[in-house]
């Protein structure tokens, strides 16, 4: 596909390991969310044609806490069982993903991929977002147990068993693959028409 809407919510960098920066090359755009600013000035410089927010991102607008490691920090989260060893606490104002989406130029389109790396916080973004209005073909989530120092030590039936997964089964998407970290979930209708 050499267009389409991506999000990537925790992006982190605007080329290395990064999920969307193939896509971005190829054509595609959509929205980047970090709550660092470094982060976004760096996507605002080397991609200025998505539209890149500092943001915490949540299923509520409210006040949580930030478990803060140090600037420039892949594992700085909202989760507090990932943010066990954190070097502070701070307070910070969230918001929805279907906010951002709402107050954008991609607002009532299909989202066709999106990518959700926020250091064990991924389903309360999910709870934030629309599954059935935006129905992205193609949903990547990083699943963290805080109980499991390396991912080759993770076991498939702990994904099974998640809370994660329960949510996207029900919200009919199937996973499709597991990389590292980060599941690979796809509408099981798009299954279903491959067959």
């Amino acid at each position: 596909k050499f267009k389409g809407i991506y999000i990537d919510v925790g992006c982190h960098h605007p080329f290395l390991n990064n999920n969307t920066y193939k896509l971005y090359k190829r054509g595609w755009r959509g929205i980047n969310i970090d709550l660092d600013f470094n982060t976004i000035e760096m996507f605002n410089f080397f991609r200025r044609s998505d539209l890149n927010i500092k943001a915490a991102i949540s299923n509520t607008e409210e006040e949580k806490d930030f478990f803060f490691f140090h600037n420039r920090s892949a594992i700085n989260t909202l989760s507090k069982k990932s943010g066990i060893y954190a070097r502070e606490i701070k307070k910070i104002n969230t918001t929805s993903l279907n906010t951002i989406i709402e107050n954008s130029r991609f607002k009532d389109q299909q989202i066709n991929y999106i990518s959700i790396d926020v250091e064990g916080h991924e389903l309360n973004v999910l709870k934030g977002f629309d599954l059935k209005k935006y129905k992205p073909n193609l949903v990547i989530l990083e699943f963290i147990d805080p109980n499991i120092k390396e991912f080759y030590q993770q076991k498939i039936q702990n994904i099974i068993d998640s809370e994660l997964y329960r949510y996207m089964n029900y919200h009919n998407y199937k996973l499709v693959n597991w990389i590292h970290d980060d599941l690979v979930f796809t509408q099981k209708e798009n299954i279903q028409s491959f067959k």
